[in-house]
């Protein structure tokens, strides 16, 4: 893989730098935030790893920027911080994947290949639809009745993951480890707060809603809109 390292600290940079190319990937590193995020938006990187406290930009404003423009590259975020609070909000904010300083390189390394073995966006259609609605994943849009709707990039891929199940219902649990990567429980109501959102901006205009609520099991995006 190609991949992006943006750490200010040399030594750790070098140190992961360093077993990524003796496991035959390609790296290029950056010590700054804003440079970071101007060689990440150059493209062509399989994966990046982000430090959380960043000179220039912070990881987290980095990953957002990144998010923003529709950038969806696997990003790995580094935290000196252990707590859930920090965590959650990481991901919230469009990285992957979490791993908390000091860590072993080859949990790092492991990491790294799951994010790389996910289905990129050339496996899958272009456009997934459902009922009135039409998403199409790479120019980033989202239509219902041929109405743009703007969405954040959480509420984009939670829509995302609903249609590409279309008439399945899909648990709390499901959308947590396939929208958040969440291989925990956060105890609070991430899920239910999301959906809500992209419930009001979906059916603002419209008199029926394409999301049921299976009380007790799950969600579901109706095939018939």
């Amino acid at each position: 893989m190609r991949i992006l390292i943006v750490e200010d600290d040399a030594d750790t940079s070098q140190f992961i730098a360093r077993g990524l190319a003796e496991l035959g990937h390609q790296v290029v590193t950056s010590g700054d935030g804003r440079d970071g995020l101007f060689h990440a938006t150059d493209g062509g990187f399989d994966a990046m790893v982000v430090d959380r406290m960043l000179p220039g930009l912070d990881g987290l404003a980095l990953v957002k920027a990144l998010r923003a423009a529709g950038n969806m590259t696997p990003v790995l975020m580094l935290t000196a911080v252990s707590g859930i609070v920090d965590r959650v909000e990481g991901l919230e904010g469009g990285a992957d994947d979490y791993l908390v300083k000091p860590f072993a390189f080859t949990e790092l390394a492991a990491r790294l290949h799951a994010l790389g073995r996910r289905p990129s966006a050339a496996a899958e259609p272009a456009r997934l639809t459902a009922g009135d609605i039409v998403l199409d994943l790479h120019r980033r849009t989202v239509t219902r009745a041929g109405h743009k709707i703007a969405l954040q990039p959480r509420e984009f891929t939670l829509l995302a993951e609903l249609m590409r199940n279309p008439g399945r219902i899909m648990t709390r649990t499901m959308l947590l480890e396939r929208v958040w990567d969440f291989d925990f429980d956060p105890k609070t109501n991430i899920v239910e707060t999301h959906l809500s959102r992209l419930r009001s901006k979906l059916n603002a205009g419209f008199d029926s809603d394409p999301i049921e609520t299976v009380r007790g099991a799950g969600y579901l995006i109706k095939d018939g809109g």
